[in-house]
């Protein structure tokens, strides 16, 4: 196991001399779908978008909500963005595809060739987010079957009613961009709707994290604790849906249907983490599993410090200080949160 890393000041703006970071629980602006764990001083900006279909020519990118949605550190070095899960048609697969050339528009859906998760990434992630970028060079890259085939599982388990194929990758990338030599790592799932589709395609809880050049190790334990505190609002999910199934994506689901999507979710991104855990986590992140006292939900975040403390909302503080207290520190409501092993046996 690597060394457990020391998170710096420059990181997150809030390593102070009383040697804690604090968590606090911060809500997706536009419409309050989600709230995530971040540090006290950083921003957020973006968040819920919806595509007019008379203005993008057409539905396939108008059902469902989707999200472009920036997280930046406090001194503005550190960057962590959700892109939106975009349909896309690849017209090769269409009995009529010839009068669809790449660069069209097909039913709102952009006619674009079918690509594999690292092409994505390098083609619909870097090109998109850095197009200045000088210098590329690939540091890493990590393919993700496990992964792939979580997604897979996910869709059968929902009952989606034809086979859905995935590909995911995580790459790291340095570049220079305006005068700064910049890391950044990238992670998508691509997921083609097959023969039913007709060419149709997409990509899946595309996210990138960057950072300078040498430093994106010592932002492990941050982004740790954000990719894996996400939390759905229950009302606002319930919203999505029936809208969605008011613009004909989705058949009728009850109550209790709506509760078995959220926990299926949820069990969902624990798992797919934690395949990304065995792949790249101890060389990008680095992870442990605790339970939350107050709620007794187990809550994934950073193992880069020995003690861990958190609140009813799961906001959190990681320290050190083996004699750090809360309550003198003038922070009320705080309990020791213990690591629990990752997926313990049923």
């Amino acid at each position: 196991m690597l060394k457990k890393l020391i998170l710096v000041a420059w990181t997150a703006g809030v390593w102070a001399q009383s040697g804690y970071v604090q968590f606090k629980r911060m809500a997706e602006p536009k419409e309050r779908a989600f709230t995530v764990l971040a540090p006290a001083d950083w921003r957020v900006s973006g968040g819920i978008v919806r595509v007019n279909p008379s203005a993008a020519g057409g539905t396939l990118n108008a059902i469902g909500a989707k999200l472009d949605f920036t997280m930046t550190s406090g001194d503005g070095r550190v960057t962590l963005r959700w892109l939106p899960e975009t349909m896309y048609m690849d017209a090769r697969q269409m009995a009529a595809g010839q009068m669809f050339p790449q660069g069209s528009n097909y039913n709102g859906a952009l006619v674009w060739p079918k690509l594999n998760a690292e092409a994505y990434i390098q083609q619909g992630m870097l090109k998109r987010l850095r197009a200045g970028a000088q210098g590329i060079k690939v540091k890493a890259r990590y393919p993700l079957p496990q992964v792939a085939a979580s997604y897979a599982q996910m869709a059968r388990s929902m009952g989606v009613p034809v086979e859905l194929r995935y590909d995911a990758a995580l790459m790291v990338m340095e570049y220079t961009e305006g005068g700064q030599t910049w890391e950044e790592a990238f992670y998508t799932a691509v997921q083609d709707f097959g023969q039913a589709g007709a060419g149709l395609w997409s990509n899946k809880d595309s996210f990138a994290a960057r950072a300078p050049a040498g430093q994106l190790d010592k932002v492990r334990p941050v982004l740790t604790v954000i990719l894996n505190s996400v939390e759905l609002s229950p009302e606002w999910m319930m919203g999505e849906l029936q809208g969605q199934m008011t613009r004909g994506e989705i058949a009728r689901r009850s109550q209790q249907e709506l509760a078995r999507i959220d926990r299926e979710i949820v069990e969902h991104r624990r798992r797919t983490n934690s395949e990304i855990n065995n792949m790249m986590y101890h060389n990008l992140m680095g992870t442990d599993e605790y339970v939350n006292p107050k709620t007794q939900k187990v809550e994934i975040g950073t193992n880069a410090y020995k003690n861990r403390w958190v609140n009813e909302r799961g906001e959190a503080i990681y320290t050190d200080d083996d004699n750090f207290d809360p309550v003198r520190a003038g922070l009320s409501g705080y309990v020791r949160s213990q690591v629990r092993k990752r997926f313990p046996e049923k």
